[in-house]
C-alpha cells in the first residue's frame, strides 16, 4: 500500500480527530464520555502545540492514521526526557490496519527524533495495545518497566524506549 506521511494540514484535522477517537474508543481503550476523548479529537491543538503527523492515501488524500510527536521536555511529552522524542495518540483507522500504516508513522517519528538531534525515544502505551507493542518491538523498542507510570488511578501505562 502506498502511504504518504506528512505534517497534518488544515484539511486533515477533522479526519485525524475522527481516526484517533475511532481507534481509542472503538478498541475499548477510552470510554466515549471520558475527558480524554476531547483531547483525542482536538487535532488543531495537537498540531499547534506539538507535531501532528498523518498517514494519507496518495490516491484520494484520505487520512489513514496519525500520531502526535513531541520532543522531551515540551508540553506534550509525558515521559520522554529532553534528549528523547515521544509519540502520543498513535491511531490507525480500522480499514487500514495491517497495511503498515502504524509502522510508517512510528518510523517517521524516529526519523524526526534523529533530525532534531535526539538520541532516542520513550513513550507510554496501555497494556492492552498489543498490536502497537508488536510494531514497537519489531522496530527495536524495548520495554522499560522502571519508567512505567499511572497518570490517574486505574490507568496503568507501560513505557517503551529506544536509544539510537
Amino acid at each position: 500500500m502506498d502511504i504518504v506521511i506528512r505534517r497534518a494540514r488544515e484539511e486533515d484535522l477533522e479526519a485525524a480527530g475522527d481516526v484517533t477517537v475511532e481507534a481509542f474508543v472503538g478498541d475499548g481503550h477510552s470510554s466515549p464520555d471520558d475527558d480524554y476523548v476531547r483531547l483525542l479529537r482536538d487535532t488543531r491543538r495537537r498540531a499547534a502545540e506539538a507535531e501532528l503527523l498523518v498517514a494519507v492515501d496518495p490516491a484520494d488524500g484520505r487520512v489513514l492514521g496519525c500520531v502526535t510527536f513531541a520532543a522531551g521536555g515540551t508540553e506534550w511529552a509525558d515521559i520522554a526526557e529532553p534528549h528523547e522524542g515521544e509519540i502520543r495518540m498513535l491511531a490507525v483507522c480500522a480499514a487500514a490496519r495491517g497495511r503498515g500504516v502504524g509502522e510508517a508513522l512510528v518510523l517517521a517519528t524516529m526519523a524526526r527524533s534523529r533530525e532534531l538531534g535526539l538520541d532516542g525515544m520513550a513513550f507510554s502505551t496501555r497494556p492492552a495495545m498489543t498490536a502497537a507493542h508488536r510494531i514497537y518491538e519489531r522496530l527495536g523498542f524495548r520495554r522499560t518497566p522502571e519508567r512505567d507510570w499511572e497518570p490517574r488511578p486505574g490507568i496503568d501505562l507501560m513505557v517503551y524506549s529506544i536509544t539510537f
